[in-house]
């Protein structure tokens, strides 16, 4: 077998998929590897460039194989699609990705530590919790909207719902009633665990020096300040702030053509977690600013006067981004900027 200087490994669960390529591309060896097989396989090459594509497991077998002398390279799944010639399967998305890893204008993902990835669970779990709840609260507001009882969205008015199924005076049918007691016993301990894993992130939030100065921002609180801190990639990855916020999908889809510049809704690209809690920072610091009236003369005074609200808090989501991706860089923490007389 000649030597290969990359090789692409398409992950999975039992079956791998390696496909190694020479300096000047040609191909040098097409192979499956059961999930056992992979290390020791590895460790028998030379070192060279490994490339997968980012996803479930990745990161592990990144540190894996690092360990072991490989310079290991994580693509976007999306960078990769377009290397794929025709058919869909494992020796055609090796190949792709061996020579996706070629391309001097790739772009890669950083590979995550293992207490890296072992502090974002508890986000990835309270994200669970909160879906199972509202889940629960709708299943509620839709049951007792079929025996006549109407109760607004929102937060505060699932106690309507409770005290609702728990009053022995309500007309509900008693067939129903014990059925949705157990929707209401779920609903409850939800509410502890969530409550449990807050204080856990509170915890974490001030023990860790750049949650403390992430928190001085406007709009940030122990948990986004606590996810940045767990989730974000090291702040020299990104060369400046505004490209912080496009990874994190905060920036306009483009449709420019023929020197025409067209922009569209935000990218949604990058990690989930953090862009949804950054919009959810940015809306409170909106409706607090509608209620008491932004500072005279500020951005986000400006903003309200002339866009829509819920642009405005996307825009202040990007900016948000880009502060924090200053303070993770350059240090110290956030001042306010003073606005002109």
């Amino acid at each position: 077998m000649e030597k290969a200087s990359t090789i692409g490994l398409d992950l999975a669960k039992n079956v791998f998929q390696a496909h190694g390529a020479d300096a000047s591309g040609a191909v040098t060896f097409r192979k499956k590897l059961r999930r056992a097989q992979v290390l020791e396989f590895f460790s028998s090459q030379p070192p060279c460039t490994v490339a997968m594509e980012a996803c479930g497991g990745a990161h592990f077998w990144g540190r894996e194989l690092g360990k072991l002398g490989h310079a290991v390279r994580l693509i976007p799944p999306a960078y990769v699609k377009p290397f794929v010639k025709r058919q869909k399967n494992d020796a055609a998305d090796a190949e792709a990705i061996c020579e996706a890893v070629q391309r001097p204008t790739m772009r890669f993902v950083a590979i995550k530590s293992e207490a890296a990835q072992a502090a974002a669970v508890v986000f990835r779990t309270r994200d669970v919790l909160v879906r199972q709840r509202t889940q629960i609260i709708n299943a509620l507001r839709g049951h007792l909207t079929e025996f006549g009882l109407v109760v607004a969205q929102g937060p505060a008015h699932v106690a309507k719902l409770v005290m609702a199924v728990q009053d022995p005076e309500h007309s509900l049918p008693e067939a129903a009633r014990p059925i949705l007691c157990v929707l209401v016993d779920m609903l409850g301990l939800l509410d502890q665990r969530i409550k449990l894993l807050d204080v856990e992130i509170a915890r974490r939030a001030k023990e860790d020096d750049l949650a403390r100065r992430l928190m001085s921002v406007p709009g940030v609180g122990p948990v986004i300040a606590t996810a940045v801190a767990a989730l974000a990639p090291p702040a020299d990855t990104f060369k400046r702030g505004r490209d912080f916020a496009a990874w994190l999908g905060l920036t306009p889809l483009q449709h420019s053509t023929g020197g025409k510049q067209k922009l569209g809704g935000t990218s949604k690209m990058g990690d989930r977690t953090l862009r949804r809690l950054l919009i959810i920072g940015a809306s409170a610091v909106v409706r607090w600013a509608a209620r008491k009236g932004p500072p005279a003369g500020s951005w986000l005074a400006g903003m309200l006067a002339r866009k829509p609200p819920m642009l405005v808090r996307v825009a202040l989501a990007n900016k948000m981004a880009r502060i924090i991706w200053a303070l993770m860089a350059k240090g110290g923490i956030y001042r306010a900027p003073v606005a002109a007389a």
